[in-house]
């Protein structure tokens, strides 16, 4: 069975509601406020995949509720449909020139809403797919680089405003060239399959922590709300799931078998101030880590700045 949509309809009033409630409600899971102001505070903690906004309520009216929704980086991308009794040119295109991605006149046609909220809803699925896509690393199927500055800047955003910890891993796979050079590269990019699904498997928090593909041979993972303690404790499962791989390595020069290295940079009260700090730091402690024997963790605390 498939998931069925949420949509958020906005309107001061409450017979439009109904009515659009109504049409949509058994393809479609239904949300309901009456001001745009609610409308924002709505969208801050439930994620919606089309919101259907009158353009004129009392208080902020749907231009400006589509101008906010358009400059915060949660929501930017929710595609809206524009309704109003006004069908005057002029409001149709500063609608469009928003960012609204459809316009309905009262009163409503529910074979028109339907089949605009179904266009809408497509066009989503598909750009959503295709960002997906655009994240995903090609040769291990986790998050790529893309994804991981994303997330980071956003994590950090969110670290810097609630004055939470954020700790950021750089992982390395310990003399991976000699591996390469030792059973060729089908088997390097097979043992860095298997290293990647080892390290999003030790991922317990959901979509809260995750790992990607750094670049080469190297990882990263992004931890928030992770103090130094936490994200130590961390590294340490990471690095005991890839020696529990066992993976034969009769080139290292530290161990039989695949190891990593890791480096550990974390901001306990959201006080770096930019994201590339975290990298810079990690990357640190990653060298340090790879220049005391290998197969080792470094952790470092960013100092208040």
């Amino acid at each position: 069975m498939l998931k069925k949509a949420k949509i958020l309809i906005v309107d001061d009033d409450p017979l439009n509601r109904l009515v659009l409630e109504k049409t949509l409600a058994n393809d479609h899971e239904i949300f309901l406020v009456e001001s745009g102001e609610k409308a924002l505070t709505f969208v801050k903690s439930t994620t919606v995949d089309l919101i259907i906004l009158d353009i004129v309520m009392p208080g902020i009216n749907g231009y400006e509720v589509l101008i906010q929704l358009k400059e915060n980086s949660t929501t930017h991308a929710i595609p809206v449909i524009f309704i109003s009794a006004n069908t005057s040119d002029d409001d149709e295109a500063k609608g469009f020139e928003l960012g609204a991605m459809d316009y309905i006149a009262k009163p409503f046609s529910p074979a028109i809403v339907r089949a605009r909220v179904r266009n809408q809803l497509l066009i989503k699925q598909k750009n959503d797919l295709l960002e997906m896509l655009a994240s995903i690393d090609g040769l291990t199927e986790i998050p790529n680089r893309r994804y991981l500055d994303e997330s980071l800047s956003r994590e950090w955003r969110r670290s810097r405003r609630a004055g939470t910890p954020l700790s950021v891993l750089l992982i390395d796979i310990d003399h991976f060239k000699r591996y390469n050079d030792c059973y060729g590269h089908r088997a390097g990019d097979d043992c860095l399959k298997r290293v990647a699904h080892a390290l999003v498997a030790a991922c317990e928090r959901g979509g809260t922590d995750f790992v990607a593909r750094y670049g080469g041979e190297e990882f990263a993972a992004v931890l928030p709300d992770i103090n130094q303690q936490e994200a130590l404790e961390f590294a340490n499962k990471l690095r005991d799931a890839v020696n529990a791989l066992a993976i034969p390595h009769k080139a290292s020069l530290n161990a039989a078998h695949i190891t990593i290295s890791i480096g550990v940079a974390t901001t306990e009260f959201g006080q770096v101030y930019a994201e590339h700090i975290l990298l810079e730091e990690a990357d640190l402690g990653l060298y340090q880590a790879k220049g005391s024997g290998r197969d080792k963790i470094i952790t470092r605390v960013i100092a208040a700045s």
